[in-house]
């Protein structure tokens, strides 16, 4: 493994997009600061846009580098983490959260940096041959369905609920899983099924592909999250988009498009083209909850956590069996009773940084972060970049709003980096009709 330099040319085109990028994302948060000033975390401040807009220079500069490098999951992982930090920086002269804004953007900045410089500049060397034969990962699939119907049938009998995304708030906290099952649902359907999924693309199977997203979906009356719900659109989305645009634009365009439509759908508000009613309908579930969120909770546990002792990654059930802990109860809750966010969960630079080691130290851990993540790019060496992106959809979706130590455990990255260590190298799509 070694660092290495930019082994591309700049993209003028692709930079255009990332600078179109920064400019839709920096205009959807002001309109979040609009429309969810009531929450009273932040506040719109006109006079503060040109303050705001000078805090993002730095990141929307250092974002060249997704112009010159090559495609990896790293680069995937690299630009939603650098969505997060640009819409903190954004945020912060809009805060009306009291603590030291200037030490926090610097360490936002700083984990922004040692994030990328593993995630998306690790060059690790070639790919073992150690992949499984095109029978061996046919019967591999048979097994993963196997698995999910099992799954959803368990999950079935402990949770079953047909209600509307208004009302799953009222069931969701008397969910009860046995610690095995929700283990299984998580993995089920952040790893195994997506995995499933980009293997029937790559060899043109498009009805188990569909089959897929329809038992993906099967899943929302057992889990009651707008996530799975959602799950088959996006991974439709992906898919129509990752085949007809070139990878690093597909990781441009997954972002910018949503919250571009949300922007648009804000300003025909302005127009009396369409209500208020009807724009939170699609602005609140991905412009505020998919996009602003991730960066509100950096706000949030930077307040937080400059007035209470860090967790020391006792949040981790491991670390605190060893160490013990300061709080009996998750972050989400505390944070639910002293903010109105509801639970929040939040990514890795706000548990495992901020939460866990303080703004201080968060660059460090973040630079961790970025070594851990970095086995995904070894693991998925010279496999299709669409496949790439199919198979860790949810998971990068996921990495917007969950600790790491969840992300690879829980939620199946772990997993995910396996079935890519085993999966054969060549393009999955020259192998249909194989044994």
């Amino acid at each position: 493994m070694k660092i290495s330099s930019y082994s591309g040319k700049l993209n003028r085109g692709l930079l255009a997009f990332l600078v179109a990028h920064a400019v839709v994302c920096c205009m959807s948060l002001t309109f979040v600061v609009q429309l969810y000033g009531y929450l009273g975390i932040f506040e719109l401040d006109r006079s503060a846009i040109i303050r705001a807009a000078l805090l993002v220079v730095l990141p929307v500069a250092l974002s060249v580098v997704f112009a010159y490098r090559h495609f990896s999951f790293g680069y995937l992982a690299s630009f939603y983490v650098y969505t997060i930090v640009l819409g903190y920086l954004w945020l912060i002269p809009f805060s009306r959260l009291d603590y030291d804004h200037t030490l926090t953007g610097l360490s936002a900045l700083a984990s922004l940096v040692g994030f990328l410089a593993p995630s998306l500049l690790t060059n690790w060397s070639t790919k073992p041959q150690i992949s499984v034969s095109p029978g061996t990962l046919n019967r591999l699939l048979i097994a993963i369905l196997a698995t999910a119907v099992a799954t959803l049938v368990a999950g079935t009998y402990y949770n079953f609920k047909l209600v509307g995304v208004a009302e799953i708030y009222r069931f969701r906290d008397q969910l009860d899983f046995p610690a095995p099952l929700r283990y299984a649902i998580g993995i089920t359907l952040g790893a195994l099924l997506p995995f499933a999924f980009a293997c029937f693309v790559e060899t043109r199977a498009r009805i188990p592909a569909f089959a897929i997203l329809l038992l993906i979906l099967c899943f929302y009356p057992i889990t009651l999250t707008k996530t799975t719900l959602f799950a088959p659109a996006w991974l439709t989305f992906l898919w129509l988009l990752s085949s007809y645009v070139q990878p690093r634009l597909t990781v441009i365009l997954s972002l910018l498009a949503p919250v571009l439509l949300g922007v648009i759908l804000a300003l025909l508000v302005s127009t009396g083209t369409i209500s208020q009613a009807q724009l939170i309908d699609y602005f609140g579930s991905v412009n505020f909850r998919m996009i602003a969120f991730p960066s509100i909770s950096l706000d949030v546990y930077n307040d937080f956590f400059s007035q209470h002792a860090a967790t020391h990654f006792c949040q981790i059930s491991l670390v605190a069996s060893y160490i013990g802990c300061p709080y009996s109860e998750q972050l989400g809750v505390i944070l639910a009773r002293n903010y109105p966010v509801g639970n929040m969960n939040a990514s890795l630079l706000a548990t495992e940084g901020i939460a866990s080691v303080g703004s201080a130290f968060a660059p460090v851990s973040a630079l961790l972060s970025g070594f851990i993540l970095s086995i995904g790019n070894y693991t998925s060496k010279s496999l299709p970049a669409r496949f790439i992106i199919l198979s860790s959809g949810l998971l990068i979706q996921t990495l917007l709003n969950v600790p790491l130590s969840v992300l690879m455990v829980t939620n199946g990255a772990a997993v995910t980096f396996l079935l890519w260590y085993i999966t054969p190298c060549l393009p999955l799509s020259q192998r249909r009709g194989e044994a």
